[in-house]
């Protein structure tokens, strides 16, 4: 059996981790700027929208509401006008929202789930930094057997920074990755409250015309 690779990792220490996590961080700062950008923009053309969209339905203009969302940017717009679409009934307008919903809401949830997973993960790393840092700690101790006990001490305080940071990656990625979340779920609760609006004013509207 080839140990080599083992005894490679053993020799490593830990300093490679760290600055595996440090370049993890750069990509959880990346990811949390670009959702944030995506999610305030898609905030601000919801408020938008409704304020319009609730003046049109409140006065039953129907017609006025399928061309306003069809002029408008955004996953709640996208997801009325696909109402809209070949629409026959207010069920079959609620099932194409319905499906237009799954597909923006795995837009929202882009690249989420790097956050979620080196929130889960990214702890779980710097401790086998640790690990390879207490090893190599001690095999310096082994290898210096005049060398004093300030050998392991410098070497174990080198080899816990990689829990520090593994943590320093960890925290801000669970909490970027719960806010995100919310504002995810939060949109798409108003978007849905806005399309139940929607059909029941097309209802109304079917009902008159009947």
């Amino acid at each position: 059996m080839n140990l080599g690779f083992l005894n490679a990792l053993k020799e490593s220490g830990g300093e490679w981790v760290i600055w595996l996590l440090l370049a993890a961080s750069v990509w959880v700062v990346a990811v949390a700027v670009e959702r944030g950008i995506v999610l305030h923009r898609e905030r601000k053309a919801f408020d938008l929208l409704r304020l319009a969209m609730e003046k049109l339905l409140n006065a039953g203009d129907v017609a006025r509401a399928a061309e306003l969302v069809r002029g408008r940017n955004g996953a709640a717009a996208r997801i009325l006008a696909a109402g809209f679409s070949h629409a026959v009934s207010p069920e079959t307008m609620e099932e194409r929202m319905s499906s237009a919903r799954l597909f923006e809401k795995r837009a929202l949830d882009r690249h989420l789930l790097v956050l979620g997973t080196l929130g889960n993960n990214a702890p779980f790393i710097g401790l086998f930094g640790t690990v390879l840092g207490v090893i190599k700690a001690f095999q310096d101790l082994s290898s210096a057997a005049s060398a004093g006990p300030e050998v392991v001490m410098s070497g174990l305080s080198q080899a816990l920074v990689a829990t520090a940071v593994g943590l320093l990656v960890a925290i801000p990625s669970v909490i970027g990755y719960n806010l995100f979340q919310k504002w995810v779920s939060d949109l798409l609760a108003e978007t849905d409250a806005l399309a139940k609006l929607l059909t029941a004013a097309v209802r109304e509207s079917h009902g008159r015309r009947d």
